[in-house]
């Protein structure tokens, strides 16, 4: 049977611990449920954060989340997997994105997580814009955030450690 995949995109904040309980009741199959929630900083490159916007392409993003997800459902067994990313303007300290994956046994649920979340980085068309003191700026994208999501390519085949 195949995973139960959800997006969201939405301007509107969320409340992480409602949407893991809400989710988890709807994984009865699962022996467990593993989540990862980030959160917007308030500190980055050595400046105060006042506010990030955060743009996206719709359709597009949604299409391209789906499938992140998919293949991660495909690769670890998952029996659902949610992944939820806010846009537009947000505060420091409110989540801007959550993944949820739910499986038969945690290694996949956490591996699933985990590539959902860095795949997510480098292939989701979001655009960030901090706001500081010193005025506003575009977000680079990081060398760390390109070598995290290479990284799931290195290990397929290599996924029986995971089970």
């Amino acid at each position: 049977m195949p995973a139960l995949i959800s997006v969201l995109v939405q301007s509107a904040a969320f409340d992480p611990g409602a949407e893991l309980n809400a989710f988890a009741s709807g994984s009865a199959q699962a022996g467990a449920v593993a989540m990862f929630t980030g959160l917007v900083r308030d500190l980055n490159l050595g400046q105060q954060v006042q506010a990030m916007q955060l743009e996206h392409y719709p359709g597009m993003t949604e299409q391209a989340l789906a499938d992140i997800a998919a293949a991660a459902a495909a690769r670890w067994s998952l029996i659902a997997a949610r992944v939820i990313h806010r846009h537009g303007e947000l505060l420091p300290g409110e989540p801007i994105v959550a993944v949820l994956c739910a499986a038969a046994h945690r290694g996949d649920a956490f591996a699933a997580c985990e590539c959902i979340m860095d795949r997510l980085k480098t292939e989701a068309p979001f655009w960030k814009r901090e706001h500081t003191p010193a005025g506003a700026r575009w977000v680079d994208a990081r060398d760390s955030d390109e070598r995290a999501a290479r990284r799931w390519d290195a290990a397929a085949g290599q996924d029986d450690e995971h089970g």
